[in-house]
């Protein structure tokens, strides 16, 4: 879809009583279960509700690397075919896991797609994990999942859980304090990944959509579109200009040096955990912190 990066690599979290919110007694034992998120996002989700009591795999993780051009891999099939439980983003980010999945069905496995539990159509911005009530319930869900996998320790999934929760509120609180002072604040993307926490700080994204659509579909925009947005970034209409650091192109990359040049702070922002975190609400966090820091100047 868009050509401008390698094929994305395979990552592995192997989780044994070590991982971040981990309990460090389950209240039965026996061989972790094998869990997969097609993010590594939700593959955090899922070690940090499973602890000690599974073993979580993820497909999509290189942070240079577009998720949208993933070619699925024989190792990545082996990991979906040993999976008890997967969890999918759908709206199209990552089709390839149908066909994985339907190449190795089982009938025991629970496989959770965000989109139906967001309840949301094929037409809405795909990074739904940007918006702040997406989370807490895929890891609902998730919980009720691995209750349903391993029964006897019904308690201790619903322990991690509230321990992930409770970790994802000092995001509620940045973004909630962002939002009391720096609500209407105007701001320029070069893709509209962070568009639903944007929305939620009340951020005022003055790049035309089309731009973005642009972008995002790896076509070229119309010279308008970039007059508009150069245009943002000489004339420092803007606070900040959010950028894709995870897919770029010559485009983007030109964006972001004339956003250099011209004294508007650049926030890098991403698709999947770079590897510097060690959690989803760490790099989260670390995120709206540079977010905070470019809005103040």
């Amino acid at each position: 879809m868009r050509p401008r990066h390698a094929l994305i690599a395979l990552a592995i979290l192997l989780v044994g009583g070590c991982g971040p919110n981990a309990s460090p007694s389950p209240s039965s034992s026996g061989a972790p279960i094998a869990v997969l998120g097609a993010e590594n996002f939700y593959a955090d989700l899922l070690a940090q509700i499973g602890g000690s009591r599974v073993t979580a795999s993820s497909i999509l993780s290189d942070p240079s690397a577009d998720p949208h051009e993933y070619e699925a891999s024989p190792a990545a099939a082996k990991l979906v075919a040993d999976s008890k439980l997967v969890i999918v983003n759908g709206i199209g980010y990552d089709d390839f896991m149908e066909k994985l999945l339907g190449a190795s069905t089982k009938p025991d496995r629970v496989v959770i797609k965000a989109q139906d539990i967001l309840g949301v159509k094929d037409d809405v911005n795909v990074h739904v994990w940007y918006d702040p009530a997406t989370m807490p319930k895929i890891a609902e869900a998730a919980t009720a999942a691995l209750t349903k996998l391993d029964p006897d320790n019904a308690a201790y999934f619903r322990e991690q859980e509230a321990k992930y929760l409770a970790a994802l509120k000092p995001l509620n609180d940045k973004i909630a304090a962002l939002k009391a002072k720096y609500a209407g604040a105007p701001i320029a993307f070069t893709e509209n990944v962070a568009g639903y926490q944007s929305d939620a700080i009340g951020l005022k994204i003055l790049t035309p959509p089309e731009f973005m659509e642009a972008i995002e579909s790896g076509t070229d925009p119309a010279p308008a579109e970039v007059a508009t947005e150069r245009d943002l970034l000489t004339g420092r209409k803007v606070k900040a200009l959010l950028y894709n650091s995870q897919v770029t192109s010559p485009l983007t990359e030109q964006i972001r040096e004339l956003a250099i040049r011209s004294n508007v702070p650049v926030v890098p922002v991403a698709e999947t955990i770079p590897k510097e975190f060690k959690t989803f609400q760490e790099w989260q966090l670390a995120q709206l912190d540079d977010l905070e820091r470019a809005l103040a100047k």
